[in-house]
């Protein structure tokens, strides 16, 4: 008798299997009612919904019935990040820059044409057609155009000058005409200083495109003096060659000319002068 009572004050340590197996039971029913409740009986979903029409009866010409497969699903639309529209903006930059290129390719073979009946100017280098990163450059050396020391257009000049005009009056660029001077003084009453001598020519040279049919709200006349040479002004062929008027066609329309001045090429870099004979020798090879 006293060992039988006391193998049954021995302590059950498995008493916790009921309760997990409780637990689990609930568990399992839990995760039957979440599956029952996700499945809809399409059926039973239309019986009840009409159900509810008729109870309602006025309302159901008003009622939509929308099933929860047909109900349509919002497509949910990301809003475009920083980078995104960084790329799209670099995107139509570029092509703004590409359309443009192809546009100063065109005004370019159009400017050698009208000068086919002056071939020889291009051919002696007194008229550069001259692509760069503002536009397209027409330069023109001043004895083509003027008497020394003088802003009068001469005769002959204005047949030249119509013939870039027939040219640009097709088109909507800005247009800036620069005139140039050496750098030897010129000290008269009309011009005291090369400063008004090149502001004077680059005037004449607007007041015969507007009267050739250019725009005039297009056109801006700038004098630069002597301050940007392309050649070396110790010897008469450097200051021929930088007596000049250059008729520059702005790439970009959407910009006043006046604001090209602020980051315009300096001329008088040697890479500058060398790229700029390598473009006329390309234009020569072309007419040839």
């Amino acid at each position: 008798m006293a060992r039988k009572r006391k193998l049954e004050e021995r302590e059950n340590h498995e008493r916790w299997l009921v309760s997990y197996a409780d637990f689990i039971t609930l568990l399992l029913a839990l995760f039957v009612v979440m599956y029952a409740v996700s499945q809809v009986n399409e059926g039973k979903y239309q019986r009840m919904a009409g159900s509810l029409v008729n109870a309602f009866g006025a309302q159901s010409d008003r009622s939509v019935l929308i099933t929860p497969e047909s109900a349509p699903s919002s497509p949910v639309q990301e809003s475009p990040t920083e980078e995104d529209r960084s790329i799209k903006k670099a995107r139509r930059l570029a092509e703004a820059q590409r359309g443009q290129q192809e546009a100063m390719e065109v005004i370019a073979r159009d400017v050698v044409a009208a000068f086919q009946p002056f071939r020889s100017l291009i051919e002696n280098g007194q008229v550069r057609v001259i692509p760069s990163s503002r536009g397209l450059a027409v330069e023109i050396n001043a004895k083509v155009l003027f008497a020394p020391g003088q802003a009068v257009l001469e005769q002959n000049s204005a047949r030249v000058l119509e013939a870039v005009a027939q040219v640009l009056k097709n088109n909507d660029y800005p247009i800036q005409v620069e005139g140039h001077t050496d750098s030897i003084p010129i000290v008269t009453d009309k011009f005291p200083s090369n400063w008004e001598l090149s502001a004077v020519r680059a005037s004449s040279v607007v007041r015969l495109l507007i009267g050739s049919g250019v725009e005039a709200a297009r056109l801006t006349a700038v004098g630069y003096g002597e301050n940007r040479p392309v050649d070396s002004n110790d010897t008469e062929d450097g200051r021929t060659r930088n007596r000049r008027v250059t008729i520059m066609i702005l790439s970009n329309s959407d910009r006043n000319p006046s604001d090209n001045l602020e980051d315009a090429p300096q001329e008088t870099e040697s890479a500058s002068t060398a790229s700029e004979r390598t473009a006329c020798l390309l234009w020569r090879e072309k007419l040839a």
